[in-house]
């Protein structure tokens, strides 16, 4: 998978995402679901679990850096 293809993908929050924070969040890639460890894009920014969020940049293998998908 490469980054381009992850960028913009939606997922939902299963783990608070936050400052100090490692979150997790799933995503639907490859026909499937996979989890990926979350970090906001906003250093600040706190994300709860059940959110939906949009992929801003991947880092290989496991790790995305997320924005809440309809604001906050």
């Amino acid at each position: 998978m490469d980054d381009a293809s992850m960028v913009g993908l939606t997922g939902r929050v299963t783990g608070t995402i936050g400052p100090g924070l490692v979150g997790e969040v799933i995503v639907r890639i490859r026909g499937g679901a996979e989890h990926f460890l979350a970090y906001p894009v906003d250093p600040g920014e706190r994300i709860e679990s059940g959110t939906v969020v949009t992929v801003v940049e991947y880092l290989a293998p496991r790790t995305v850096y997320v924005a809440s998908a309809y604001g906050s």
